[in-house]
């Protein structure tokens, strides 16, 4: 049987970028857009706020771009500060690229295992899902999820006890899965702590 576990955000992640102003290295999004129209072209911003001095910068969204060609959806959700939508082009690499930033996902996300009852088998298949591109160490997240160490991951790893079809060192930010065996004689595990990872 295999079993579902979930990355999910809980939160937006910090944005990545150089304050003109004080130096810091974080914004936060603030959930706003500044929408802009020139005759028939339109400017978007999606608004951030410097979490050293509250600073507003703007990320390029759209820039000089017909405003016939904007789906009238996604026009009314940046006229309403849609927060999904504020979410989904953090996310947007074309986004991310533009204004050259990256997001920093620690404490923004969390495990959803569904409950423990498969850790005392034998063996068990994980099927790991992610609701958001986030960056995760597998290590990490096998680790928190069956409530063992990372050494201990590690070694059952190395013994071949732990195996995925993708390599499971570094990070992973797509779908995987992974099959856990034990051997007699070997520690268990314990049940997994909730909260974030």
């Amino acid at each position: 049987m295999l079993n579902i576990w979930v990355v999910m955000p809980t939160c937006l992640p910090l944005v990545l970028r150089r304050c003109h102003t004080c130096a810091s290295g974080t914004f936060r999004a603030s959930g706003k857009f500044r929408v802009n129209a020139h005759h028939k072209l339109i400017d978007v911003w999606l608004l951030v706020l410097c979490t050293g001095c509250g600073e507003t910068a703007k990320l390029t969204v759209l820039e000089r771009v017909n405003v016939r060609s904007v789906r009238p959806e996604l026009l009314d959700r940046l006229h309403d500060n849609d927060l999904g939508l504020t979410a989904e082009l953090l996310q947007d690499p074309v986004v991310q690229r533009r204004n050259r930033i990256a997001l920093d996902w620690d404490g923004a996300w969390r495990l959803d295992t569904g409950g423990s009852d498969h850790l005392d088998r034998e063996a068990f298949d994980v099927s790991v899902r992610f609701a958001a591109p986030i960056p995760v160490r597998p290590v990490r997240l096998i680790a928190e999820g069956c409530g063992l160490s990372r050494a201990e991951v590690e070694r059952l790893l190395a013994d071949g006890q732990l195996v995925s079809a993708v390599r499971l060192s570094g990070r992973l930010s797509g779908d995987f899965t992974f099959t856990l065996k034990r051997r007699e004689g070997r520690p268990g595990t314990v049940p997994p702590r909730t909260g974030l990872i």
